[in-house]
This record gives C-alpha cells, structure tokens and sequence, in this order.
C-alpha cells in the first residue's frame, strides 16, 4: 500500500512539474494596448515649420493696416487657406468703418491717475518701458517694406472672414475661436497679430481633416480693425447676436449662427522675454520662465463662467502642450473678446498679461518696425505654437472632437 502511494506521487509530482515547465515555455501575457487618445493625434498635426510658414505667409501683405489693398489682399489670401484646409464653409461680415474725430483717441477712457493701475484693472509692477504706437514711415530701415506700408487707410466698406466646423449632434451651438489680422506700425505685424491669426488658421486645418468630426460646431475668425479699437468683432457682435440658435430656414437643420458657448481670443502669441532691464532694455533670449497667458475680464458679467472656462484650458495645456506652462488672470482688455465678454464666457490668450506686462513695456516689438518675421527665433514661434496646441486640446475636448475609425 505504501508503495502505491509513493508511486502515485511521484507520477503527480513528475505530471505537475512538465506542466510548470510547459507553461513556463509559453510567451508571457501582456495586456492590450490602450488605444491612442486621438485629441493628442490631432495636437500631433501642428507643426512647428507650418506654423511659422502660415506667419510668414502673413508678412508678405506688409502690416496689414485695415482700409487698404494690402489689407484686402490679406483677407483673399486667409479665405482662400481656409478653403484649402477643407474649411469650406466660409463667410464673411461687412460693415462700414469711419474713423473717430481726430485727437479721439481709441476707445477706453483717459489713463488711471493712479500709474500702477494698467489695462484692464491690472496692478503693473516693476520696470517700465513706454508702449506707444510708431507712426513714423523713417523708422522702417527696410525700403520695400516701407513702401509696401505706405498707402493710407481709407474710410469705408470693409470685410472679415470666419468658416464653420459644423457639429454633428450640437450644430445649434458653437465655441468661437479668434484672432485678427490687421495690424499697425510700419512693420510686418508678425507677432501683432501674424501670430494669432496664423494660430487660428492652422487650428482650422487640423479640425477641418475629413476624419475629424466634433458634437459642437467651432467657428473660426479673423477680426479686421482691431487696431483701430475692436471695430471688426463689435461689427460681428452687432450683427449676429441676436440670431443665435435660430434654425433657418426653419427645418433645415441649419443654424446660421449658432449659440455662443464661449470665445476665446488669440492676439500677440510669441514674445516673451521678461521683465524690461533697469537701464531700459530687454533680455534678446526668451526668460526661462516663458508661459501662456490665459485672461478673463472679472468685472464681465460671464466672469465666473469664463474663469472656469480658462481653468480648462489651463488644465488642456497641462496635458497637450509640449514645451510651456500657462497662467490664469482676471484682466483680459484691449482684444477682441471684449465685445463678448457680456454675451458668453470670453477669453484671451497672449504671450503675456495684457495690463500687468504689455502694458509696461514687455514687448518692445509692439506696433513698432522691428515687428517682422525675422526678429523671432524658434524658441519665439514655439511659444505661439504651444498656445495653438493648448487651444486645440481645449476645444477637442469642449466639442467631443473624434476621429474615424482606423484612421
């Protein structure tokens, strides 16, 4: 009996250990492989030398000063990109411009008394160079440049572009993504606002990918006479604000303007390099500590809505931006998604705080001759693209964006 026994075991013993040798000879498991987060596939398609030829393509049309031919050459040349992207739907706002009484001054108000007080509501601290606007054709060293900025604004009809992502469970509603073309200084407008423009048209070639589909509908627009005190996005705002979410014709399942979920403004997106110097001049290199800045107005009527609209897009940075981190601050001015502010949640996204920092003098390129292509370096344009891939994450996000299958 004891014999049997034994030998049972061993047979249990020798028929265990060639099933562990036989598993042990087996490929070990792994697990399946998540699938690719297709917000960062998209992010993925910006492009550092697409981005900075989308801007140099811009500078071709000198400053793109509004009421002028260049400026209308621009606008052709921005509706027939958009076209190529696939952003086919384009169209465009016309109004009539007639400049303030001379000595008006742009619109909002005489400066604070108080000259810590900035743009905006800001507390500006530290050094300080004076912003100003140059008006003088002399200080433009480049000769063909000079003569292309020559010709003067004209008062009269002028024009602006937007195209349509439509959204294919929410068309009735709509995130509004900006920037604005014109610009002012006997310069390129590269960084002001080359950048911002150039930031807009190359989101709208990425959503408008024909295996890109989004709930929400995305509108993509370039303002005209910003410069001359938001006049382009007022005209658009006086025209289309009261139409929003009205199915026309009625039963068509088409929204010619759909309902505002929020605007988000890019002007200025590839300047940062600090503080102005105690002797008044400016690092050449880019600070360390280079950020995008994200603004919302806190005195809008939308501010709670909008500070938590900007939080998201600071948390979309996080997550999809390559290289810089961004800041939230509560004095968005001086931009385009001002006239909006009490309409939608509204942002605006800089290079840095439009108060606190530009408007003490941290871009010295501002409306000025040194404001063309040439004057940034990578690093430079790197920043406007990281603003590019932190809007794109946040709207991917904000709209449901989906790629097809397999693609």
């Amino acid at each position: 009996m004891q014999k049997h026994i034994a030998r049972q075991f061993s047979r249990s013993l020798i028929l265990g250990l060639g099933v562990s040798l036989a598993w042990s000879q087996q490929a070990p498991m792994t697990p399946a492989p998540k699938p690719a987060d297709p917000i960062a596939v998209m992010v993925g398609r910006l492009q550092l030398d697409r981005y900075k030829a989308t801007v140099k393509g811009l500078t071709q049309f000198g400053d793109r000063r509004q009421g002028t031919d260049r400026n209308r050459a621009a606008l052709d040349w921005i509706e027939a990109q958009l076209k190529s992207y696939g952003c086919t739907n384009t169209e465009r706002i016309k109004y009539d411009y007639q400049p303030a009484v001379r000595g008006g001054g742009r619109p909002g108000g005489r400066p604070p008394a108080d000259p810590s007080v900035g743009p905006g509501g800001s507390h500006r601290r530290g050094y300080a160079i004076p912003e100003g606007v140059n008006e003088d054709p002399m200080k433009q060293p480049d000769v063909k440049l000079r003569e292309l900025d020559t010709p003067p604004s004209v008062p009269g009809l002028r024009e602006e572009v937007y195209c349509t992502k439509i959204g294919t469970t929410h068309p009735d509603q709509m995130y509004i993504v900006g920037g604005h073309f014109d610009g002012i200084g006997w310069g390129e407008a590269a960084n002001d606002d080359g950048s911002g423009t150039a930031l807009v048209m190359e989101l709208a070639r990425v959503f408008s990918s024909p295996d890109v589909t989004t709930d929400i509908s995305i509108r993509f627009a370039l303002w005209n006479n910003e410069e001359t005190g938001l006049d382009g996005a007022r005209a658009y705002v006086n025209q289309r604000k009261d139409l929003q979410g009205i199915e026309s014709p009625a039963g068509s399942g088409k929204y010619p303007e759909p309902k505002w979920l929020g605007m988000i403004q890019h002007d200025m997106m590839m300047f940062d390099h600090g503080m102005p110097l105690p002797d008044g001049t400016m690092s050449k290199k880019q600070r360390p500590e280079a950020d995008i800045n994200i603004e919302y107005q806190v005195t809008s009527k939308f501010a709670d809505d909008a500070m938590r609209l900007a939080h998201k897009f600071q948390l979309a940075d996080d997550k999809y931006a390559t290289d810089y981190p961004a800041n939230v601050g509560p004095h968005m001015t001086n931009t385009d998604s001002t006239p909006f502010m009490d309409l939608t949640p509204s942002l605006s996204m800089r290079e840095a705080e439009r108060g606190a920092q530009l408007g003490n003098g941290w871009d010295p390129q501002h409306h000025q001759p040194t404001d063309v292509f040439t004057t940034y370096s990578d690093d430079d344009f790197r920043l406007g693209l990281n603003a590019a891939q932190t809007t794109l994450g946040a709207i991917a996000q904000l709209t449901s964006a989906k790629l097809s299958a397999g693609k």
